[in-house]
C-alpha cells in the first residue's frame, strides 16, 4: 500500500489493517496487544501502570497531554506498556502541577506514540473483534519496513499464556512508607504503623502501596516469586497480592503454591486485579481471557454484601470464571457491564479480593474503604486468635 507523504507513524494490526498518523515521543517500534481505555483523566498513571505491560493503549478521550506530566503521578519508575494511540495531537501543557511536556517525557522514556487516528473506529473494531496483536512504529523520515513488522506481529505469542509479572516485579525486597498525596503537601511519610504487611509485587502500582500505608500498615514489598518461607520471616500480620499484567494461569505456576501456603497458615489476605485472579486459582477456580477486557475509570460494580453500586477504575483482560469457584468462596462483587466476577471472599479463611482498583489512580474514590476492610479483618483475626490463646 502507499503511505501518505506526511505520515510519520503507523499502527499495524495482525489482520493487515494499517492506520496512518503522526508520531511523537520516541522514534522506535514496539509489538503489543492493542486495547482501549475510556478514562477522561489520568493518562500518566495509565501509561505507567505495570498492568499494561505488553499492551498498546488507545485513548478514547481526545485530550491527552494537555496537563503535561509530573514526577508525583507516576505508578512505576519503568514504563511497561508498549505504545499510545490518540485522536488529537498533544498540546502544550496547561496545569499548575506540570513539570514537563508529555512529548519530551515520552522521548526520555523511549515510548512511541501516534496521533491522527480514528480512535472511535479502532475502539469499535476492538469491541467487535477483540483486542488484536499489533505494532506501533514512529519514524520522522516516513520510512517503514511493513513486512518486517508484520512478521514480528505474527511471531509474537500475545498475552494468552504469557507471564509478564516476572518482568515487572521488583528484583529485591524493600520497605515502602510513602502515604497518599495531599493538596498543598504532596506525598506524606508514615513510619511505625502497627500492622506489618507483606505486599507481593506482580506489578504493583505505587498508589496501592500508599493506600496501605495510609491505612496504618508498615509495608514490605517482595518479588513475585518470593518463597512462603521468606514471607514468614517478615512476620506479616497480613499479605497483599498486587495487580499485574499477563495471563494469571502462567503467573500462577509459581504464585499459586505460595498463596496456598498463606491461606493454609491463616494469614489474612487481600488481592487486587491479578492478585484477585491468583487467589481464585489458588482455591481451585479457573480464569480465561476476555473478549476485550475492562479498561477505564467508569466501570459500575455492585457490592453484593451491601447492595451498593460503585463506580470503579479497572484494567484487566482476564477474568475469574465464576462457575468454577468452590463452595468455600462467596461472590461479593459483580460487574454491571457484563455480569463478570469482580470480587470474592473465602468463607472459612480470612481472605478476600476484588478485580478492580480501589486505589483510584486514576479514577473515582468510591472503593477506598477496601483498604480499611483489610486492616479491620486483620484486627478481628488477631483478636480472635488472642481470645483462643487466653
Amino acid at each position: 500500500m502507499s503511505i501518505a507523504n506526511n505520515t510519520t507513524a503507523l499502527l499495524i494490526l495482525e489482520d493487515g489493517t494499517i492506520f496512518e498518523g503522526f508520531g511523537f515521543g520516541a522514534q522506535t517500534a514496539n509489538i503489543g496487544e492493542v486495547c482501549f481505555n475510556t478514562s477522561m483523566t489520568g493518562y500518566q498513571e495509565i501509561i505507567t501502570d505495570p498492568s499494561y505491560a505488553g499492551q498498546i493503549i488507545t485513548f478514547t478521550f481526545p485530550h491527552i497531554g494537555n496537563t503535561g506530566v509530573n514526577e508525583e503521578d507516576i505508578e512505576t519508575n519503568k514504563i511497561a506498556s508498549r505504545g499510545m494511540v490518540l485522536r488529537e495531537p498533544i498540546t502544550n501543557p496547561s496545569n499548575w502541577r506540570s513539570t514537563a511536556h508529555l512529548h519530551e517525557w515520552l522521548i526520555k522514556n523511549n515510548f512511541p506514540a501516534i496521533s491522527g487516528i480514528d480512535t472511535r473506529a479502532l475502539a469499535q473494531r476492538i469491541r467487535d473483534l477483540g483486542a488484536p496483536k499489533g505494532a506501533i512504529v514512529h519514524n520522522q523520515s516516513g520510512e517503514f519496513d511493513i513486512p518486517a513488522l508484520t512478521k514480528q506481529i505474527k511471531e509474537w505469542q500475545g498475552l494468552d499464556g504469557l507471564d509478564l509479572a516476572i518482568e515487572v516485579t521488583t528484583d529485591r525486597p524493600y520497605k515502602w512508607d510513602q502515604s497518599l498525596w495531599v493538596l498543598g503537601e504532596g506525598h506524606g511519610q508514615q513510619k511505625n504503623n502497627k500492622l506489618n504487611i507483606v505486599a507481593i509485587d506482580y506489578g504493583a502500582k505505587q498508589n496501592i502501596l500508599r493506600c496501605l500505608v495510609s491505612a496504618g500498615c508498615n509495608v514490605t514489598v517482595v518479588p513475585a516469586n518470593t518463597s512462603f518461607k521468606d514471607i514468614q520471616k517478615l512476620n506479616p500480620d497480613g499479605v497483599f497480592l498486587s495487580n499485574g499484567p499477563g495471563d494469571p494461569a502462567a503467573t500462577g505456576e509459581y504464585a499459586v503454591p505460595i498463596i496456598q501456603q498463606v491461606i493454609e497458615h491463616n494469614i489474612p489476605l487481600f488481592g487486587i486485579c491479578l492478585g484477585h485472579q491468583l487467589l481464585a486459582l489458588a482455591i481451585g477456580a479457573k480464569t480465561r481471557k476476555m473478549h476485550l477486557g475492562h479498561r477505564g475509570a467508569n466501570q459500575p460494580v455492585k457490592d453484593l454484601t451491601t447492595g451498593k453500586v460503585e463506580i470503579t477504575s479497572q484494567n484487566h483482560g482476564f477474568e475469574v470464571i465464576e462457575d468454577s469457584l468452590p463452595k468455600t468462596a462467596e461472590v461479593t462483587h459483580l460487574s454491571l457491564f457484563d455480569g463478570s466476577n469482580e470480587g470474592i471472599r473465602l468463607k472459612d479463611k480470612p481472605a478476600f479480593s476484588v478485580q478492580y482498583h480501589p486505589e483510584a489512580s486514576p479514577g473515582p474514590h468510591d472503593t477506598h474503604y477496601l483498604f480499611e476492610r483489610f486492616t479491620d479483618m486483620i484486627k478481628t483475626h488477631q483478636s480472635q486468635n488472642n481470645g483462643k490463646a487466653a
